[in-house]
């Protein structure tokens, strides 16, 4: 065990187990390349492992050196690693080429030769920089020539203050560290141009003596084609290494300063890994391959011309590993091959070497990068090194070859349990360690043999492969190792999971600021694996912020900020996988305000405004408002000037004069509108004379002697200039006179007096101010004032239409009388009384219609008909009314009645209704009777025959027989005159079921708790006279239906706002309210069964007044009528019926048979029966005794009726109804039985039905009702 432990990383043939014999392998070792700082220690690493644990030894130069006999030198405990201080001493001395060895007694490995070497920074040497002379224009180089160092330093330029240089196209720095200027300008001259050079190792910086350049102007150069200054030769060629980075630079000068381009001839530039810098000048090309060789052209140009420059690229290879040798683990007599395949331009060549030293052993056949190693023993390990060189450098690597007989052994720990999820692949680990190596078999569940196939790969080091698991792969595998000295196995288990995914992916959000994100996203999951929900912000954690809300399938984010936005990321991960979706949050805003507000183009009438547009938040701009401030007339109001489109930064605005104009800005997007912008700079117009005149001039009198002209005053800003003031015109229109005009300031009305009454004025009024009068002012009409009308209409004439409709005419007055302007003619009339009688004169208010302008005749409405009616007419203007003119007196003919005052049914019968209704509250004429109208209504509201009867006028009330039974009709009543039927009112109501009645006859006056048959139930008593005038509800009734609850009424108004309200019963809910406009019943449906509800009829008059009827309690049966559709069809109520009928019948024939109590033999029976158990009793002490006439009165035993209407027995299981036929058995005088001793085998067979028991008609009733 302690040997698996230490071998369970070992997984591939070519390792051997850390307790088995093992040549050297390096396992550290320093870069070839090892530049030291001279203040830090030098380290030099070599570690290796190997059983038994390897020795170090190091070479310097080629040399074996003591280590031991330097004391600076420190070789580490247990590695090869040296550690030489050199603080203090000379550290050149410990410059040189080393390589490490690392040995045991089965092979030697060594390093990489280490080149060390000591960084350096040297100092500047002293040099006389003179002052560059150039004429502006002139290309300009700086050198810098900085020391070699090691590594080379790096180059840039400062001032004096240590401020770095701005460099640009026009000036800037090339590789080498050098200035360059396309082109100088005067700003360029200065004397403290100073290159400095940082050393990266030593981190010291040197600087070179300043550089003054002197720019003339007296002969400066002109613009000029572009030239090339570096590279400097007409062509170049640049080498480069393949892997490296390669920079290719071209710096043009010109005037103006050319740009560079790139491009590769006869090729296209990597762009994946191409970049340009130094303002395009320099071209870099990162890890460099074959395919980048060629020629790249730089192009400089600008306005004059172009130049080109050809650079032509070749990459070379330092050796480079295509496939290193594998370390080998041979058995006793086999033959190993090591491989060593390299590249490299040009190319490498290969050395073998053994433990170091050159192959010449026959057993070891050297073939160029392979080595063939024939008939291996015991004992001859050994480590190969194989080194490959070309002019750029070299590659060496180590692989040892361990010669052992070892049989298999098992180095995956037993009884692994790998869980993966379905549909992915499934790795099973069967690491072993064996010489010869070991063959590998996999087995499922102990018996069935697994082969490499479409569904399963076994790999080399023994892994077995299940490309696409399933459910049906779960299961034990087993792992089998075989060589010629051994066998070993190993089991592991394999579990197939359900995988996670997410069936609700969070959804794409656009939130508004200060509103809340909801991100949801269900998951499914393995129910054996834990979930872990996370949720990521832009791949990283959510702030810690209370306003992120984290619940089991959704993320919350409240009060959203800018801050909020970029993509969420909901992540459900198991210990086998994961799954994931993202969406985007975008916040959206208001939009920043606009700022830089600049004026410009600045003129006496308009100026043109410009601004820069803020952040629109993630909702595009949609318009820009411009807005004003006169702080002249109105500081501190802001008024709205133009709206500008959102794509546009710049408006022309129309100004008016004297106007100390300032202007925001304000954005709008979908959100709403930004905050307003800083104020503009203020812009102060000229004054001038006025551009319009007062508006909505009018010239109207308040006496009859004035006329009072008034116009909208200018504003401030229509001014124009100081010194506002009105010059007001005036001259009567129908007389040839000059005008009148008066100047009037800070009034925007004049009062002219002395006028005529009711004259025509032209009146106009013009602004002017200190600057000019405004433009010629339009000419309006007004008049002077009015005086009442001093004429009556004569010649009225009224002809009466029908008996609600009269037409009247007149004489119009004469339009000098009229003093003022025509409004129309006044028509007044009232009801004296009518020619019924009944009625004292005057009762009725007068009633008013103006006729409106210059009319002659108009008609007046909504008369009653049979009536007196006195008329008069005035004439109205503006001040008021005229004289009346002598009253008229006309008459109305008959017309129809008004609808019955009411219709109630009254005691429905099982054939029969009787109805009473009441006379209509208006009869227009003399009554001469009534018209009732009735049909049979089915459940299904088809309607059957109409019946029609007439009835006097005096009579108000009748019975109506031979109806059908259990059926709903329809009533249509109207009142008619000798002109003809008026409106018609209706009802319904329904008859009783025969067997209702029987159920009441039976069962007494008890009532069903829930009446299940529609009956009508009169709540108010029947009204028989007339009401009284005025909105008034009569009686109203409610009747359960089929399909509802039908309410029907009595309503005495005119008015068409009716409507049915209920509510439940003790309920503080509004009640419901349904109209019922034109008519006087409604059938509520939406009643619940089982409920009680209250139920009224409301109606609203003119006056908007409420009238309400009595509430009426109402409750709907726990059993809807449609759910027992079968009871209300006729079949089933007639066969109901005849069964009652019937066992009426029986009832009575049993009840006159047992009154006559007459004896019946049944001593043959008995002797039939000689059952001693079967013996006559008492009833009390155990013998018949005789049948008592004081029992006639008493239920027979056995047939009582219980209170809940069903039939049981008495607890005795010998109960006589046992013996007797359907419970009819009767006892002698004599005490003996009558019935049937067979009756009790016959119930032996029933046992429990108790439905052979009789029922009694009470029962029967109930089961039928």
């Amino acid at each position: 065990s302690v040997w698996l432990k230490e071998c369970c990383a070992c997984s591939g043939h070519n390792t051997v187990p850390s307790l088995l014999p093992q040549p050297p392998t390096i396992t550290l070792q320093s870069p070839k390349d090892y530049i030291f700082d001279p203040r830090e220690h030098i380290i030099i690493h070599c570690e290796a492992k190997g059983n038994p644990q390897p020795s170090f030894r190091w070479a310097r130069n080629g040399t074996d050196f003591d280590v031991k006999s330097d004391s600076k030198i420190v070789m580490n405990p247990g590695s090869g690693t040296l550690d030489i201080d050199i603080i203090g001493g000379k550290a050149e001395a410990y410059e040189g080429t080393y390589q490490c060895t690392a040995e045991n007694e089965h092979g030697k490995a060594l390093t990489n030769k280490i080149v060390i070497r000591q960084s350096r920074s040297p100092l500047w040497p002293k040099e006389r920089n003179e002052a560059m002379v150039r004429q502006k224009g002139a290309p300009l180089v700086l050198r810098c020539q900085p020391p070699a160092g090691l590594p080379p330093p790096v180059i840039f330029w400062m001032d004096n203050n240590f401020q770095r240089l701005q460099l640009d196209e026009r000036v800037s720095q090339a590789l080498n560290g050098d200035l360059y200027f396309s082109n100088v300008l005067p700003e360029d001259a200065r004397d403290d141009y100073i290159c400095y050079a940082r050393f990266p190792h030593t981190q010291t910086i040197q600087q070179k003596q300043p550089i003054s350049v002197v720019v003339l102007d007296n002969n400066p150069q002109g613009e000029r084609r572009p030239r090339i200054l570096l590279p400097s030769e007409p062509t170049s060629t640049k080498m480069v290494l393949k892997g490296v980075l390669l920079q290719l630079e071209c710096i043009a000068e010109g005037l103006p300063t050319p740009d560079v381009s790139w491009q590769k001839v006869g090729g296209e530039l990597p762009n994946n890994r191409m970049a340009l810098h130094n303002f395009g000048k320099i071209l870099q090309i990162s890890d460099v391959n074959e395919s980048d060789a060629g020629d790249y052209r730089c192009t400089a140009k600008n306005k004059l011309g172009l130049v080109h420059h050809v650079i032509k690229v070749a990459v070379k290879a330092a050796p480079f590993w295509i496939s290193a040798p594998k370390n080998l683990i041979l058995a006793p007599n086999e033959t190993g091959i090591l491989t060593c395949r390299v590249n490299g331009s040009p190319k490498p060549k290969i050395s073998w070497f053994v433990n170091g030293v050159p192959i010449e052993s026959e057993s070891r056949k050297v073939d160029e990068d392979t080595v063939i190693i024939s008939n291996v023993q015991i004992g001859s390990s050994a480590v190969y090194q194989c080194n490959a060189s070309n002019e750029f450098g070299y590659v060496m690597a180590n692989a040892f070859v361990s010669v052992l007989a070892e049989p298999p052994k098992m180095l995956t720990p037993p009884n692994l349990v790998y869980q993966v999820i379905t549909n992915s692949p499934a790795f099973l680990d069967c690491s072993s360690f064996g010489s010869p190596i070991p063959t590998i078999s996999w087995f499922k569940d102990g018996r069935i043999s697994i082969e490499n196939g479409d569904q399963y790969v076994i790999h080399e080091n023994g892994t077995l492969e299940i490309m696409v698991a399933q459910v049906l792969n779960t299961g034990k595998y087993t792992c089998v190792a075989t060589n010629n000295l051994g066998m070993r196995e190993n089991s592991v288990n394999l579990e197939v999971k359900e995988p996670t995914r997410i069936l609700e992916q969070p959804k794409y959000k656009v939130v508004q600021r200060g509103m809340s994100a909801r991100f949801d996203c269900k998951v499914k999951h393995d129910k054996s694996l834990i979930p872990i929900m996370t949720w990521l912000k832009d791949r990283g954690e959510l702030p810690d912020d209370e306003r992120f809300e984290v619940d089991s399938d959704s993320l919350t984010i409240k009060n959203v900020v800018e801050g909020d936005e970029g993509t969420y990321t909901c992540m459900m991960k198991t210990s086998l996988d994961q799954d994931s979706a993202s969406a985007v949050l975008t916040v959206v805003g208001k939009p920043d305000p606009p700022t830089d507000l600049e004026l410009t183009d600045q003129a006496e009438r308009s100026v043109q405004l410009t601004w820069t547009p803020g952040d629109e938040n993630n909702s595009p701009i949609l318009s820009f408002v411009v807005q004003y401030e006169d702080s002249l007339h109105h500081k501190g109001l802001w008024v709205n000037l133009t709206e500008v489109d959102g794509s546009k930064t710049t408006t022309q605005l129309e100004l008016s004069p004297y106007v100390y104009y300032s202007f925001r800005v304000l954005a709008r997007n979908n959100v709403g509108y930004s905050e307003p912008s800083n104020p503009s700079s203020q812009y102060r117009t000229n004054p001038a004379a006025p551009d319009e005149n007062p508006s909505n001039v009018q010239g109207v009198g308040t006496k009859p002697d004035n006329m009072v002209i008034s116009w909208m005053p200018l504003t401030g800003y229509q001014a124009n200039g100081p010194g506002l003031k009105y010059k007001v015109h005036w001259k009567r229109r129908d007389m040839d006179e000059s005008w009148s005009s008066q100047n009037v300031v800070d009034k925007s009305q004049l009062v002219v007096d002395g006028t005529p009454t009711y004259v025509p004025y032209e009146i106009k009024v013009q602004a002017l101010n200190d600057y000019g009068n405004g433009p010629d002012p339009e000419i309006a009409i007004g008049y002077s004032g009015e005086d009442v009308p001093l004429s009556a209409p004569e010649k009225v004439q009224v002809k009466v239409q029908d008996g609600t409709l009269a037409e009247v005419h007149w004489k119009p007055v004469n339009a000098s009388s009229v003093r003022g302007q025509l409004q129309g003619y006044k028509v007044t009339y009232q009801k004296l009384r009518g020619l019924l009688g009944g009625e004292e004169e005057g009762q009725q208010q007068e009633k008013v219609i103006v006729f409106s302008g210059d009319q002659s005749h108009g008609q007046i409405p909504d008369l009653q008909p049979f009536s007196i009616y006195r008329l008069s007419i005035k004439v109205l203007n503006n001040k008021g009314e005229g004289p009346s003119s002598s009253n008229q007196t006309f008459e109305t003919p008959e017309g129809v009645p008004g609808p019955p005052s009411f219709l109630n049914v009254v005691s429905p019968g099982l054939d029969s209704l009787s109805l009473e209704w009441g006379p209509p509250v208006n009869n227009n004429g003399r009554l001469t009777g009534y018209t009732l109208r009735y049909q049979p209504v089915n459940h299904s509201a088809e309607q059957g025959f109409v019946h029609e009867l007439n009835f006097f006028a005096n009579e108000t009330a009748t019975t109506l027989d031979n109806l059908n039974t259990s059926m709903l009709y329809k009533f249509y009543l109207s009142a008619k005159t000798i002109k003809g039927s008026g409106p018609t009112i209706t009802e319904e109501a329904f008859t009783f079921a025969l067997c209702f009645t029987l159920f009441h006859v039976l069962s007494g006056p008890t009532e069903s708790p829930h009446p299940t048959l529609p009956i009508t139930q009169s709540l108010q008593p029947p009204i028989h006279k007339a009401p009284t005038v005025g909105p008034a509800f009569g009686a109203v009734n409610a009747s359960l239906a089929e399909e509802g609850v039908v309410i029907s009424w009595e309503y005495f108004g005119h008015h068409k706002n009716v409507a049915v309200q209920y509510t439940l019963e003790n309920s503080k809910e509004d009640w419901t309210k349904e109209w019922v406009n034109g008519t006087h019943s409604h059938m509520i449906k939406s009643l619940k069964p089982g409920m009680s509800y209250k139920v009224r009829v409301v109606a609203t008059d003119e006056a908007e007044r409420m009238h309400s009827s009595k509430e009426v309690p109402v409750t709907v049966p726990a059993v809807p009528n449609r759910q027992v559709d079968i009871a209300t069809q006729g079949w089933f109520i007639g066969l109901m019926c005849a069964i009652a009928l019937l066992i009426l019948v029986l009832l009575i024939v049993c009840f006159i048979k047992r009154n006559k109590g007459g004896k019946y033999p049944v001593k043959e029976k008995e002797d039939a029966h000689q059952d001693p158990e079967i013996q006559p009793m008492k009833e009390d002490d155990g013998t018949f005794g005789e049948y008592s006439d004081m029992e006639d009165h008493k239920p027979l035993k056995g047939s009582r009726t219980p209170s809940n209407g069903t039939v049981r027995r008495d607890e005795s299981d010998d109960s006589l109804v046992d013996y007797g036929e359907g419970g009819d058995g009767q006892f002698n005088e004599d005490g003996s039985f009558i019935g049937q001793y067979s009756g009790k085998k016959e119930k032996d067979t029933h046992e429990g039905n108790e439905s052979s028991e009789a029922p009694s008609p009470v029962n029967a009733m109930n089961s039928f009702v």
